[in-house]
């Protein structure tokens, strides 16, 4: 009799694990839909609502379908289910992200390239004066910049939730003392705000923003108060050009195909990683180049933060916010760009000119040298309010 029973038991707790593996499944495929209905489906709230509870009703019904009598209404559950999540997905792989929405003010624009040779002209680089996370003074510009002058390359990584997830940006340094900070961002709408979960869900296009330092790093130290932190990167002199065209190239293909924003595979981090692989050979796929908050360990593993230099002691040289807060906005950008680098270690000894041996210079504001460079600028003291 044990002999006999003992299949029979293996058979039964087969069944039940195919059935639970099953509930599973059907349960993470119901709450897939879920959340793409209720962040994607367009029209009024309550159709959306009534969406959501039918799709509900109907997966848990496709759930508990082995539970019904007779079997055959089981089937049509299941049938109902199914020809359900096909229009679904049909609906889902039809969404397009697209170049015209009511956008918040800060990403209002993308960038423009124009370059002959070595001439490089780009439109809509923004240098807004942020009074609040969500109040600034708008001011986009049009920047002329010599590509035999690009003379460093920082990383910086600013930490916004926890020490694992941080955003990253990528700013060049020329030797005139200027510096352009680019950054991968969400395209968020008017009144939108990111989120994680959207960023899973097509809720957001992707966007290049090119900014001024004392814009963009500013408003991440002083006013949101993240932890952000600046590395110099090695990189050679033709390196850094590449990564640079990359980065216009990036942005001449944004306008022309509008893109989604994924949190995993195309964000701040990985289309960076991206860039960089094209230029420098054999760089590894690493898991910190998901868990952004990690990724100057990855770099620092690779070769490519200052020689010699631990990464503790890099971390707590490149600390920038102390430095960040002494500089006024009206102080200008190169007083900021230097200040904010003053004491980083500096990983590329071959630059031509290396920005950071100039950051023990009194601020401009105190010597009364120019503070600023010089900048076609077609949209000046505009107040806004994302």
């Amino acid at each position: 009799m044990t002999a006999s029973s003992s299949p029979s038991r293996w058979r039964q707790t087969l069944r039940l694990l195919f059935h639970l593996g099953r509930a599973i499944v059907l349960l993470l495929i119901v709450a897939w839909g879920v959340v793409a209905v209720n962040l994607e489906l367009p029209g009024p709230r309550w159709w959306v609502l009534a969406t959501l509870v039918a799709w509900i009703a109907l997966g848990l019904a496709a759930v508990a379908a082995p539970l019904w009598q007779p079997r055959r209404r089981g089937l049509v559950i299941r049938l109902l289910f199914t020809a359900s999540l096909v229009a679904l997905v049909l609906w889902w792989q039809r969404l397009e992200p697209r170049l015209e929405r009511d956008w918040a003010p800060d990403v209002a624009r993308q960038l423009a390239v124009e370059r002959v040779g070595d001439r490089v002209t780009l439109h809509n680089v923004r240098d807004f004066e942020w009074h609040s996370p969500s109040e600034a003074t708008a001011h986009w510009e049009t920047r002329h910049y010599d590509l035999t002058t690009l003379a460093s390359v920082d990383m910086i990584v600013s930490y916004w939730m926890g020490p694992a997830i941080a955003h990253t940006l990528v700013s060049f340094g020329f030797a005139d003392g200027r510096y352009l900070t680019f950054s991968v961002e969400i395209r968020r709408e008017r009144d939108e705000a990111f989120s994680i979960v959207g960023g899973f869900f097509k809720q957001f296009e992707l966007n290049l923003i090119a900014a001024d330092e004392n814009d963009i790093l500013r408003l991440r130290s002083n006013v949101r108060g993240e932890d952000v932190y600046l590395y110099s990167v090695a990189l050679a002199p033709e390196a850094r050009r590449e990564l640079f065209l990359a980065y216009l190239d990036e942005a001449e293909r944004l306008r022309r195909e509008p893109a989604f924003y994924n949190t995993l595979t195309s964000n701040c981090t990985t289309l960076v990683f991206d860039m960089v692989a094209k230029i420098v050979d054999g760089l590894p796929r690493d898991l910190r180049l998901v868990l952004s908050g990690y990724l100057p360990d990855y770099v620092h593993d690779v070769g490519g933060l200052a020689p010699g230099v631990s990464l503790a002691m890099l971390r707590e040289r490149g600390y920038i916010n102390p430095r960040a807060r002494a500089v006024p906005y009206d102080a200008g950008s190169r007083t900021f760009s230097r200040a904010i680098r003053d004491g980083v270690p500096v990983a590329d000894e071959t630059a031509d000119v290396t920005p950071g041996e100039k950051t023990h210079e009194m601020p401009d504001a105190m010597t009364g040298k120019p503070t600023d460079e010089s900048a076609e600028d077609d949209a000046t003291g505009d107040p806004i309010t994302p």
